[in-house]
């Protein structure tokens, strides 16, 4: 009896311990499945990339290339022709004012000039012989007239004297205005003689000597260039074309900086002196020419090297700034049933950003400023500075 109440209790206990083995299977199961759903339904959420506002310097800027000139550059050209018997500098010579660069033989000129001092002087003996002949017409007209009162010379010789003393007079005056005009010829002449020898008109330095000794220049509609010359290439100027859709923020006075592809890396420091009013059309793209100017005091810098200019167009200072990525964004539509879809609040009309709120984007009506391409000022909304702005979604695997 002892025996069999022994089996039957055993046997019990096992039973138990049958059902609570199962129990924690179907519990361990249901807790994997659950789990493993759970898993799957956040896969299946956006998951979303934040960057926080912050308050910062933020540069406003217009971007134009354009090239490099010396500042002040002159194209020294020859007024008169011939054959060029001297050249007297060379490439990046420094020279002054008046100095002799080169000469143009001046044997024609000289002749010219010759004749026409011999011109002069002939004018001034005609003159000299025109006022003899003035001083004797008239005594001799005198003379007549006195007789002619006391009736010894017949009126017809008395109107003669007279016609000739007012012919004297003339042929003076004739012969005063071939002086003026043969001392005009002169002065001509002598200015041909002096152009002739080629003279720096400033002080600088030679960018390029296009002639030869030998070479004959002809100076007729348009004037032979044989030299170019800058006056300082420690100042240099940049001419950029801006485009018509930034030429209403560059102003004279606003500060710039440039690159060359010469010197990568390197930032040069300039300022705008001038915006022309005149535009260039160029495949129906509309521009404006302005001028900066920068210190070249290394003489790193060359007339026609191509740079990049960057124009600080405006400055703010301690703004309270997002990037643009935050204001283009869009939360997109969740499909599942899991996880919090949508969003908590409609998109606002105008400018926005997106926060997260219970896991969920939350539109914030925002007033944006000025902008740099990469940031943008917030001038007004409901934002402060160390706020997460969603920049960026990863959508789910399908």
């Amino acid at each position: 009896m002892e025996k069999t109440l022994g089996i039957g209790v055993h046997a019990k206990k096992r039973g138990w311990l049958w059902i609570l083995a199962l129990v924690v299977v179907v519990v361990g199961g249901f807790m994997v499945l659950r789990s493993y759903a759970k898993k799957r339904a956040l896969a299946a959420l956006p998951v979303y990339q934040t960057t926080e506002v912050v308050r910062g310097d933020l540069s406003v800027t217009v971007t134009a290339t354009g090239t490099l000139e010396g500042l002040n550059t002159v194209e020294v050209g020859a007024e008169v022709s011939g054959r060029v018997t001297e050249v007297l500098v060379d490439y990046n010579d420094h020279v002054k004012a008046g100095q002799l660069l080169a000469v143009i033989d001046p044997e024609q000129s000289q002749a010219t000039a010759d004749e026409a001092a011999a011109n002069v002087a002939a004018a001034d003996a005609s003159i000299a012989q025109a006022k003899a002949t003035v001083d004797e017409a008239k005594a001799t007209l005198a003379r007549v007239e006195a007789g002619a009162a006391h009736g010894l010379v017949s009126p017809q010789d008395l109107d003669t004297a007279r016609a000739t003393a007012a012919r004297a007079k003339a042929t003076y005056a004739s012969a005063i205005a071939q002086s003026t005009v043969a001392r005009a010829n002169q002065k001509s002449a002598k200015s041909k003689l002096g152009k002739t020898k080629i003279l720096a008109p400033v002080d600088g330095m030679v960018l390029s000597r296009l002639i030869e000794p030998g070479q004959t220049v002809t100076a007729g509609f348009t004037t032979p260039v044989l030299f170019k010359l800058t006056e300082d290439l420690r100042k240099m100027s940049l001419e950029v074309y801006v485009d018509e859709a930034d030429v209403g923020r560059v102003k004279e006075g606003l500060d710039a900086s440039f690159t060359v592809d010469a010197y990568l890396g390197k930032t040069f420091e300039s300022k705008v002196t001038q915006i022309h009013n005149e535009p260039k059309t160029d495949s129906n793209v509309v521009s404006y020419e302005a001028i900066l100017t920068a210190q070249n005091d290394d003489l790193l810098l060359r007339p026609g090297m191509t740079a990049t200019a960057t124009i600080v167009a405006e400055k703010k200072t301690n703004a309270l700034i997002v990037p643009n990525t935050a204001l283009r964004f869009t939360p997109p539509v969740t499909k599942t049933g899991f996880g919090p879809p949508g969003v908590v609040a409609p998109a606002p009309d105008g400018p926005q950003v997106f926060v997260l709120e219970d896991g969920k984007p939350k539109a914030v009506s925002v007033k944006t400023g000025a902008t740099d391409g990469t940031s943008t000022e917030i001038i007004g909304g409901d934002l402060d500075v160390g706020a997460a702005v969603i920049v960026d979604v990863t959508e789910p695997t399908k």
